[in-house]
């Protein structure tokens, strides 16, 4: 067990290595060298457990893909237990706080805008159908505003999103709780039919975020 334990620590400190050189360098230019360095591991401990920059990127990409999954299915939005708005915003409040803190998602999403990298991940794509279905879902609950489109409601909230998501990966007051507060404050009033606006929170709902 303890061998185990050994190596998926090694594992992790491999590929959070990988993640942190990919965001600071981009794919093509990352090393392996520079990244088994940044572990901490051997060049034949890093092969021992990824053949190569390739599979390691694809870990990244992966674990990005199960910590994406986990604000958007079951996970903050569906514990919210309120509207599909306040899923979406408890959704985006937990999604901005993985971009701040945890270089595995950060470098996931801006792999999915690397030109040199084609993986099979695209987590910006997931991100654009997830919020697609929750406004789906808002329409059909009655809660978008009389006479606006799920689908603009979903373009604008997407555009919105992902752009801070960009600008925070070399700025991160983009992605700072007071600033999403601050864009959901703009946005709910016209985003709200009338009569659910005053029981959403731009803030998050309590313990969501």
């Amino acid at each position: 067990m303890a061998k185990q334990e050994r190596a998926a620590r090694t594992r992790e400190a491999l590929v959070r290595a990988a993640a942190e050189v990919f965001a600071e360098q981009g794919f093509v230019t990352a090393s392996i060298a520079v990244i088994s360095r940044r572990a901490g591991v051997s060049a034949g401990g890093l092969h021992f457990h990824f053949g190569s920059k390739t599979a390691l990127a694809q870990a990244v990409e992966d674990q990005a893909a199960r910590a994406l999954r986990g604000v958007t299915v079951g996970g903050v939005g569906a514990s919210a237990g309120g509207s599909a708005l306040q899923v979406l915003v408890d959704s985006t409040h937990a999604l901005m706080g993985l971009l701040a803190d945890d270089v595995v998602v950060r470098a996931g999403f801006g792999l999915c805008a690397d030109a040199s990298w084609s993986g099979g991940v695209d987590l910006r794509r997931q991100w654009r159908l997830w919020v697609e279905e929750v406004m789906a879902e808002a329409a059909r609950e009655g809660s978008l505003a009389e006479g606006l489109s799920p689908r603009d409601a979903a373009r604008g909230v997407v555009a919105a999103t992902v752009g801070l998501e960009v600008l925070g990966a070399h700025e991160p007051e983009w992605v700072a709780p007071h600033t999403l507060t601050r864009f959901w404050t703009l946005m709910l009033p016209r985003l709200a039919a009338v009569g659910v606006l005053g029981g959403l929170m731009p803030e998050g709902s309590a313990g969501s975020v």
